[in-house]
């Protein structure tokens, strides 16, 4: 066990942040959480963050505010930190870039400004899609190689990263996570909140869009939680041997074609059609689909046709994890969870719950997140 640490974590009530936070404390170390608001410390099983051996210390800030936000006693406390995990970052889908670049870029920012002044290690968390669109291997040296990004959100996590690697530039010790899919646990396939896939998943399995732009052959990797929050957390605690590296956080691979043939297996499932985007037109769909397609699945749509591979040396090498194995299994025990929890309809012999009865809403934002 390392010798116990401070370690300042932003976005510490997000699902990423929570269980970096659980992992801290249970291994004896203290941890300040700086929360916007005084939110619950929930893990990704439902229950309240326990302290443990460690110690856990709330502290309100807010990073899109100079100097994060801090009163002045809490900005002494946070001064004295040994590293910041940075997890807080706008997710969802579909929002206006300027949300995106207030909390993902001037957000970064305000936390690159206070590492810098007190001269704290920092480990960033990204996303391993700031590749952006392309095909091909993705290598955890690379970042900006004149690639587009696929969204206002890969848009401003490639900005935020490359803010990093400059005050990295300027001195400032730091570690880069880029995880992929954030998706359920990966023994149980348990999620705390049904977002990145999940909101697309439950349109295509109801019928809600039957015909989908994308390429059979596309690739789409899922991370469990639990491999991404122990990735933050050995970097946070293992620093050294990290400095000055990038990490891709991924786990396993699918193509479209294993997700429609595992999809397949389910008799209470509709399976969604993909089409070339060339011979797509959503105004051809129905009047009923076109809401579910326009403000929910249309937010993925570069997912379905992206056949890249997230090359991840440094980070099994680093964490000694064992190879990728068989997307498939993987994702039979998040939809599973999913079956079980009511959200995709219920198991057979099982009335449904409150929230499976409720149709998804086209207009449900809340549901849309690609990462954390």
């Amino acid at each position: 066990m390392s010798d116990p640490i401070t370690v300042l974590v932003t976005g510490a009530s997000g699902l990423v942040g929570a269980e970096v936070t659980a992992r801290l404390t249970a291994a004896g170390h203290t941890v300040l959480t700086l929360l916007h608001r005084n939110a619950e410390l929930v893990r990704n099983n439902g229950r309240r963050v326990d302290p443990g051996p460690g110690t856990l210390t709330r502290i309100a800030g807010d990073i899109t505010r100079p100097g994060l936000g801090l009163a002045d006693d809490d900005r002494r406390l946070a001064a004295i930190a040994d590293r910041i995990v940075h997890c807080a970052a706008a997710t969802d889908f579909g929002l206006p870039d300027e949300r995106y670049d207030h909390i993902n870029v001037t957000g970064t920012r305000h936390v690159l400004d206070f590492a810098l002044a007190a001269r704290i290690p920092l480990v960033h968390v990204s996303t391993a899609y700031v590749c952006g669109e392309r095909d091909g291997t993705a290598r955890e040296d690379e970042l900006d190689v004149g690639q587009r990004p696929g969204n206002g959100y890969e848009k401003s996590k490639l900005t935020a990263e490359t803010m990093v690697h400059t005050a990295a530039a300027d001195g400032l010790p730091v570690a880069v996570v880029r995880p992929s899919i954030v998706t359920g646990a990966g023994r149980t396939g348990r999620i705390r909140d049904f977002k990145t896939i999940y909101p697309v998943l439950r349109v295509l399995t109801r019928g809600l869009v039957r015909t989908v732009p994308g390429r059979y052959d596309a690739v789409l990797d899922l991370v469990p939680v639990d491999r991404v929050a122990d990735l933050v957390t050995e970097a946070a605690t293992r620093f050294r041997d990290v400095e000055g590296r990038t990490l891709h956080a991924v786990g396993h691979e699918l193509t479209l074609r294993d997700f429609s043939d595992v999809l397949a297996e389910y008799p209470s499932f509709a399976i969604p059609r993909f089409v070339p985007q060339a011979t797509f037109s959503a105004s051809a769909l129905p009047d009923r689909e076109r809401p579910y397609y326009d403000r929910v699945v249309s937010l993925y749509d570069t997912y379905f046709r992206r056949r890249v591979h997230f090359d991840d040396t440094q980070a099994a090498a680093f964490s000694g994890r064992p190879a990728r194995t068989n997307g498939r299994p993987y994702l039979r025990r998040l939809l599973g969870h999913c079956l079980t929890t009511g959200y995709l309809g219920p198991t057979p012999g099982q009335e449904p719950s409150a929230t499976a009865r409720q149709e998804p809403t086209a207009t449900a934002r809340a549901d849309r997140s690609i990462h954390r």
